[in-house]
């Protein structure tokens, strides 16, 4: 709540607003939603990582890289299902480490162009699991997904 002290009150209401929003989201996703979640929060970290980045506010950047990475690594990751998923979820396992050394590398050395490859291939795959869901039965929707 320190946070919000120097707020004026209609921005300490918004916040608030988008937080509930968010979590409502959250709690009435289904598994493969929630998956999109993900993918579109590590997007706009990576977004708001490169305004910073152009902007030269170091502190800003690695804070958002930081959460794009969270995002990646406890998130995306750690969601792969290596039993089900099998060959896919292997790959897709190799493809969010390599992300994740790339959001790295654009945190140690200001590099716009591997901060700009790791958001094209989370927009790639999160544009290929949109499309996955909208082929999806409800009824399959509330399992756990596969990769």
């Amino acid at each position: 709540m320190n946070a919000m002290r120097g707020m004026n009150p209609y921005a300490q209401g918004a916040s608030a607003y988008a937080r509930v929003g968010v979590e409502s989201g959250v709690l009435s996703a289904s598994p493969h939603q929630l998956i999109v979640l993900l993918f579109d929060g590590a997007q706009a970290a990576i977004r708001t990582a490169a305004i910073h980045m152009q902007g030269g506010n170091i502190a800003a950047k690695g804070k958002a890289i930081s959460k794009a990475l969270d995002i990646v690594n406890n998130g995306l990751l750690a969601a792969l299902d290596h039993e089900r998923g099998g060959e896919v979820a292997a790959n897709l396992a190799n493809l969010y480490e390599y992300i994740a050394r790339r959001l790295v590398t654009a945190n140690l050395r200001n590099d716009a162009q591997a901060l700009e490859e790791a958001e094209r291939l989370l927009r790639e795959i999160g544009d290929a699991w949109k499309e996955i869901g909208g082929n999806l039965p409800a009824a399959n929707d509330s399992a756990r997904p596969d990769p």
